[in-house]
């Protein structure tokens, strides 16, 4: 590899706060934030919105979608036919 062409490449926490999960892993992403881990150690914390923690396909929930309303609302618009 050439030298001073990549990014830096270390120690990240991503945060995933709806589930209360975090992790450690090493990324080229950085953040102003930081968190101290299980170690003592103050690493950068990158807060993601999903993870496979709150994920459905991971989790094994899936969302109820409202298809009655949907239904509802398409026949005020457009009528029964």
């Amino acid at each position: 590899m050439r030298k001073d062409i990549h990014p830096p490449y270390g120690p990240v926490v991503f945060r995933d706060k709806a589930a209360g999960y975090a992790f450690l892993t090493r990324s080229t992403a950085t953040s102003a934030k930081t968190v101290e881990w299980e170690d003592g150690r103050i690493y950068p914390v990158i807060d993601v919105e999903v993870s496979s923690a709150s994920h459905p396909f991971y989790t094994g929930n899936a969302r109820v979608m409202d298809t009655a309303g949907r239904v509802e609302r398409f026949e005020r618009r457009f009528g029964k036919r």
